[in-house]
């Protein structure tokens, strides 16, 4: 969902976004507006790995990485003892200064795997000016990005700046007239500031772009284009996510230089680590009732659920609580604040419940995730993946769930 983009306010929604709706009393119709999802139900039936089976062991610890030592301290200062897949076999690479395409499932470090080495390019040339732009689809994403840049390079004089949709845009025209090392932004917020006159993108010389996939489609496609033309000095541009869209090949091969390609899941698989399976509803059964059965259960610890729609979200939002299910949600009509109130109260354990759009299917980084529900089936199987890598993570089994029928 492009929650972010100002321009495309008014418009109607692609297909990731969704249109409200309405639906029968049991809940069990699809959103009026919205096409039935078309993938087969098979597809969220599988046996979770056991993480034994896949852990990736590296050659070389924490403090072996070719970095500077105060780099190297801070990330073990992190808890960080050795690097994960996509950060080992990538490394080299990027700090080489080579075009990369990456591609991981979620939890598996791929924002280490990029500012890792960007600090170390900072470090190493002492550039005292803008250097990488980085840009992802959504709000909490980029305010990840952001926290960790920050973790990784305190005391070291390298500054970020971070610009997202929802916040004052006046306090972000202030913030550019000091400049930052790095800079992360969701594609309409950093559009909006460049119109304005107050940031242009060819002061960079990298680019990355994390999700690139959805950042390549439809709904950021026109603002991307603009980034990306503008960009004249650009030297190196490096693309991760955990999925590729194959009709995106020709775009990426058209932004991209000689790249290397590093590969740590297929891009069209899901997470090995999350036991997924369907609860198949018949039309006499009522789904809301369904789900609050099973979040009464004591393993329902800390449970993510989806819907299509921002106005379907809002509204399973408020019958959980009124069914005294501890629940806040995350969408495109909460302000910034409220959707950090949310994800806040969600990581602490003072909500039980997230309910959300796909705007939260990435991003989001909540230890112990039990479960993920998606009340309504995805709209692609891309999205289906970057949900339920939302639990399963840091080598634990988690659970999916898809309503189905």
């Amino acid at each position: 969902m492009n929650t972010n983009n100002r321009r495309r306010k008014n418009k109607p929604q692609n297909k990731r976004s969704g249109a409200p709706s309405g639906g029968r009393r049991n809940g069990n119709q699809r959103p009026r507006g919205r096409k039935a999802s078309t993938l087969d139900p098979s597809l969220f039936i599988k046996r979770a790995v056991e993480a034994e089976e896949v852990i990736y062991e590296p050659s070389r610890s924490i403090d072996q990485l070719p970095v500077h030592h105060e780099l190297v301290n801070r990330l073990i200062k992190k808890g960080f003892k050795l690097p994960t897949e996509i950060q080992d076999k990538t490394l080299e690479d990027i700090l080489a200064g080579k075009d990369l395409v990456g591609i991981a499932q979620t939890g598996t470090g791929k924002t280490g795997a990029f500012l890792i080495p960007i600090i170390e390019q900072l470090l190493k040339s002492h550039k005292k000016s803008e250097h990488a732009l980085i840009v992802v689809p959504t709000r909490e994403l980029a305010l990840q990005v952001s926290e960790e840049f920050k973790s990784m390079t305190n005391g070291l004089r390298l500054f970020s700046s971070v610009f997202i949709g929802g916040t004052n845009i006046k306090r972000d025209i202030q913030t550019l007239r000091r400049y930052s090392h790095v800079v992360i932004g969701t594609p309409g917020r950093l559009i909006d500031l460049k119109k304005r006159g107050a940031l242009g993108f060819s002061r960079f010389n990298m680019l990355v772009l994390d999700e690139f996939d959805r950042m390549l489609d439809m709904g950021f496609s026109r603002d991307m284009d603009t980034i990306i033309d503008e960009m004249r000095n650009r030297e190196q541009t490096v693309l991760f996510s955990a999925t590729l869209d194959k009709s995106q090949q020709e775009r990426v091969n058209n932004i991209l230089r000689n790249p290397v390609h590093v590969k740590i899941s297929s891009g069209n698989t899901s997470a090995d680590q999350v036991d997924q399976d369907i609860i198949r509803m018949s039309n006499n059964e009522d789904k809301f009732n369904k789900l609050c059965s099973m979040l009464s259960q004591d393993e329902f610890a800390r449970v993510l659920v989806f819907d299509e729609t921002k106005r379907r979200v809002n509204q399973l939002c408020k019958k959980l609580n009124n069914q005294g299910i501890k629940s806040d949600q995350i969408q495109g009509n909460k302000s910034q604040a409220a959707r950090q109130r949310a994800l806040k109260a969600f990581k602490t354990g003072k909500i039980r419940v997230l309910v959300a759009t796909d705007v939260a299917a990435r991003g989001i980084d909540v230890s112990d995730v039990t479960h993920v529900i998606n009340y309504q089936m995805p709209q692609t199987y891309d999205s289906y993946i970057h949900r339920i890598g939302r639990t399963g993570r840091a080598g634990k089994t988690g659970k999916a769930f898809t309503f189905v029928g």
